[in-house]
């Protein structure tokens, strides 16, 4: 069941894949649902409000933000890139939406971290919210920057945060490694109602992931938020095995937990 707790919801990044996906979705959790990109995106539908934003832009950030209740920030690099583009919009643009959110009220953000905060972490171990980043490339320490920048905005503004270490929201497993990091998209919804509704968020870090039986990561620091996962890459399993080699440990992609974004790059400035 979705709660609807909040009048008017952001929604940023909303142009890209999940983006798209949680468009559609998240509508059942609020009266308004403004939706921002710096892509151009479809017109807005009933019970929405469309804005087109560049995160790197101060002032435009403002204006996105001014009105809202709460903020599902998805927008920014989602890969690995070269460091100006990064910093363009995954560093300057989480300041610039925190900022705008301590300017205007807000105090709720769900802020899509990812798995590439702990890229660095063997497959062979399991891991805490409690330990430390060990970031496997340049996308993955914008994200580590985010979530120590929202602890920041936190501690000082209190500002709740749910940094949630998105794994990989697809229809389905693609490879081995995805049977421990899959979060359906059905997970993915009831994970940011959860962030969005449970009394007291703090500041949370939460792995954003199904209940896989192959697992990396401990969510048990995140009870607090009551998301409990109704899906699981097991099913899955059986056909990855089949239409995938096994893993060649000679690859740092099948050692650590990063998988291919170790081997990402490099790329000019």
């Amino acid at each position: 069941m979705t709660i609807k707790v909040h009048h008017k919801l952001l929604l940023t990044g909303a142009a890209g894949g999940l983006g798209q996906v949680l468009r559609d979705l998240l509508g059942a959790n609020c009266d308004v649902l403004r939706v921002s990109d710096w892509a151009e995106m479809s017109p807005a539908r009933a019970g929405e409000e469309v804005v087109q934003a560049d995160l790197a832009d101060a002032v435009a950030v403002s204006e996105m933000v001014r009105g809202v209740d709460a903020i599902v920030h998805l927008g920014g690099v989602s890969v690995e890139s070269a460091f100006a583009p990064i910093m363009q919009a995954n560093i300057l643009g989480v300041f610039n939406l925190y900022e705008a959110a301590r300017k205007h009220g807000v105090k709720r953000v769900v802020f899509a971290s990812s798995n590439h905060v702990t890229g660095y972490y063997r497959q062979s171990e399991t891991i805490t919210v409690n330990d430390p980043p060990r970031p496997d490339s340049l996308y993955g320490v914008s994200k580590a920057f985010g979530e120590d920048l929202s602890r920041f905005y936190f501690d000082r503004y209190g500002i709740e945060t749910a940094c949630v270490r998105i794994g990989s929201s697809f229809p389905e497993p693609k490879d081995r490694r995805m049977l421990a990091t899959w979060l359906s998209t059905g997970d993915l919804h009831g994970l940011i109602t959860a962030c969005l509704t449970t009394p007291v968020l703090g500041h949370s870090v939460i792995f954003g992931m199904s209940n896989n039986a192959v697992s990396w990561w401990d969510n048990a620091g995140a009870r607090h938020v009551g998301y409990v996962p109704q899906d699981s890459s097991d099913g899955f399993r059986e056909a990855v095995y089949a239409r995938t080699p096994a893993p060649d440990f000679s690859d740092p992609a099948a050692v650590y937990q990063g998988g291919g974004f170790l081997t990402a790059g490099p790329f000019d400035v």
